[in-house]
């Protein structure tokens, strides 16, 4: 079967000039669960241990005697709006004429945005490279007229392939005649993978319950590197009312680790202490020619500013390649609006620094009204990047960006405060009012995001995980030290003890929303 399926190459009748638009379909009623997909995609892409291009799940379902093991074979969706190639900052992922999203090792620097932005958690970081991967539909024997490995070894015909602009074909067919589903329609991603018989506990990574103790391939057990495993949810966890319990699954590994976290924060400091002394300086609170203003607050800025930039390039599995963001750029990406943004910002603040020096204190006002936009503009674009991230419903919130304003302006004045009291004791109140209102929203915006009903499943299990489950340590702690912040304006003294509470419980807070975003299954 496999000789006679290979010498059979993919005709279409359409135009010569008119790419196809090539889709699969699982019949999952046809699946016996051999993963002879799995290994012949291993083979075919030389995919290492660990990792896989796609896998067979498995779910069992009903109650003995009246139980059945229902399938799902699991990989990248091909989707037509695909959110991994919006995020990708250097156009390493691609969609190709034909419509088969395919990916480049060559551009990739390993930022993860777009394993972040996949809704079916199809992306991988390979072991070997670095480089991100997942099924690019076995392209290069597309290419020459055959099916895909998977395909061509399947016993049972469970995969087919074809073009849907082909009215011959059996894939166009089947999707334009039977019915069939596809994972997470709500993503607006348009799939071109779709299931003919899937069972809902298989298609829905939170309708089955998660048994204790490991379930995963042998080669997919947890890793010792410290990054934190995706295994599933938690025990006893599902959103199904059916009797379905996760069978057999493979673990996946978060894709941003506590780097983001210490990003974000870092970020806040540089963009707020910068607008908060700009605008203690407007308000007549603070001089125009104090050094806390002409060489303080570019110094602290700036160097806070360099932090960050130094942890976003810490956190790439390419780290050499960072200046591919801005050498071949992709447009779309927040990674790359970003990084323009935090490019004007630094010649903004070396501006402001070398005319604070020269004692050119005529052109401050000119650059403080180019640098406060765009120190807002560095608090808040990384809104913008975790919305790229659709896998993650906690991240889809119209209240983040003005949230991470209100934490930039948390902690730009609590890192001015100990300077303040050595430059200007005046100005120690005036920074740690800020810091308490500042707290004192910080927390009514993180009781709205726990309080308020969560449009779906996902985001309330994220949620969960943030107050409740595995982060609610760091989450509580940095709570309740925003509130101790709170008692800043109390004295001088008190302001000094609560800048750093602020900072910290600031970060702890940041840590726990990042990796609670991400802690939901969605394979």
């Amino acid at each position: 079967m496999t000789e006679l399926r290979e010498s059979l190459p993919l005709v279409s009748p359409r135009a010569a000039d008119a790419p196809p638009r090539w889709a699969k379909i699982i019949d999952q009623s046809r699946c016996i669960g051999c993963h002879a997909c799995t290994t012949a995609c291993k083979s075919e892409n030389e995919v290492p241990l660990s990792v896989s291009r796609t896998y067979v799940k498995s779910v069992d379902v009903g109650v003995f005697p009246e139980a059945r093991r229902n399938f799902q074979v699991t990989r990248c969706n091909q989707c037509v709006d695909a959110p991994c190639v919006t995020a990708c900052p250097t156009s390493a992922m691609f969609k190709r004429d034909d419509g088969i999203v395919d990916f480049d090792k060559q551009a990739c620097i390993g930022c993860k945005a777009c394993i972040a932005a996949c809704p079916y958690d199809a992306i991988f970081i390979n072991p070997e490279d670095h480089s991100a991967e997942k099924c690019n539909f076995c392209a290069h024997r597309i290419d020459v007229g055959l099916e895909p490995a998977c395909s061509v070894v399947c016993p049972v015909e469970a995969i087919i392939v074809g073009d849907l602009d082909d009215p011959t074909s059996k894939v166009a067919q089947m999707v334009g005649r039977e019915p069939v589903s596809v994972r997470r329609p709500e993503k607006d991603t348009k799939p071109k993978l779709f299931y003919k018989g899937a069972h809902q506990s298989t298609l829905d990574p939170l309708a089955a319950q998660r048994p204790t103790g490991d379930i995963f391939a042998w080669a997919s057990q947890a890793r010792e590197d410290g990054h934190h495993i995706n295994s599933g949810s938690a025990p006893g966890a599902g959103s199904s009312s059916a009797a379905a319990i996760l069978a057999y699954d493979v673990g996946h590994t978060v894709p941003w680790d506590w780097r983001v976290g210490l990003y974000t924060w870092t970020k806040s400091m540089a963009a707020g202490v910068y607008a908060v002394l700009a605008a203690l300086v407007a308000f007549g609170l603070l001089d125009a020619s104090s050094s806390l203003w002409t060489i303080g607050a570019p110094v602290l800025a700036g160097a806070f500013l360099a932090i960050t930039g130094a942890v976003l390039v810490w956190d790439l599995e390419h780290p050499g390649r960072f200046f591919y963001i801005l050498t071949r750029p992709q447009w779309k990406s927040w990674l790359v609006r970003g990084a323009v943004i935090l490019s004007g910002y630094a010649a903004v603040l070396a501006a402001h620094f070398l005319a604070g020096l020269l004692g050119g204190s005529g052109i401050l006002l000119p650059l403080a009204i180019v640098g406060v936009p765009l120190a807002v503009m560095t608090a808040v674009y990384t809104a913008f990047l975790f919305s790229q991230a659709k896998a993650r419903d906690l991240w889809q919130n119209p209240l983040l960006p003005p949230h991470l304003v209100v934490q930039a302006g948390q902690a730009g004045a609590a890192l001015a405060i100990p300077f303040a009291a050595w430059l200007e004791p005046d100005l120690v109140l005036p920074l740690a009012w800020i810091v308490a209102v500042a707290s004192a929203v910080h927390l009514l915006m993180i009781l709205g995001e726990l309080t308020l009903p969560h449009p779906t499943a996902h985001a309330r299990t994220a949620a969960h995980e943030l107050s409740s489950g595995r982060f609610a340590t760091p989450f509580r702690l940095g709570v309740l030290l925003s509130v101790l912040a709170m008692a800043a304006p109390v004295a001088t003294v008190a302001a000094m003890v609560a800048a750093p509470v602020a900072l910290v419980g600031l970060l702890l807070f940041e840590h726990a929303y990042v990796q609670a975003g991400q802690s939901v299954p969605l394979a």
